[in-house]
């Protein structure tokens, strides 16, 4: 079967959608993170309108996958890597080189990220686990 005829038969995961109370940030946040972009309509309001989005959508340069952020009222961080809130989910990135990996640590950290565990001496998967500002875990490593 080629790939034409999998989009048929199965479904195709479009977007992985985070909880927030604010998605602005949120979105910002993995925006400059990822280097990723807005959908139209999405960006920021004019400077000195309110900001009313509940729904944002940000979109891979030059790709398919897409990071969408949504309002919620309250958000339970998980309480990872102990505690009684499980992660259930988290998002993997990868970078080139170890070198690479702490100059994202640093961008991470100075983009509102939390550093839950530090693996750099991992001598056979260096990487970091996140949160980001809504508490959500992601990892960053060498891959």
């Amino acid at each position: 079967m080629d790939t034409a005829d999998l989009q048929t038969v199965f479904p195709k995961i479009v977007a992985t959608v985070l909880d927030t109370t604010d998605v602005r940030r949120l979105a910002e946040f993995y925006r400059e993170l990822l280097g990723y972009s807005y959908f139209p309509g999405d960006e920021p309001p004019a400077e000195g309108q309110p900001d009313t989005a509940d729904w944002l959508r940000l979109r891979e340069n030059g790709g398919s996958f897409r990071l969408s952020f949504q309002k919620v009222e309250k958000v339970d961080p998980p309480t990872w890597p102990e505690g009684p809130i499980p992660q259930q989910l988290h998002l993997d990135f990868a970078v080139s080189s170890p070198e690479e990996l702490q100059r994202q640590k640093g961008r991470a950290l100075e983009l509102g990220a939390t550093l839950l565990r530090d693996r750099f001496d991992d001598p056979d998967e260096p990487l970091f686990v996140f949160a980001d500002p809504s508490g959500h875990p992601f990892c960053i490593f060498v891959g």
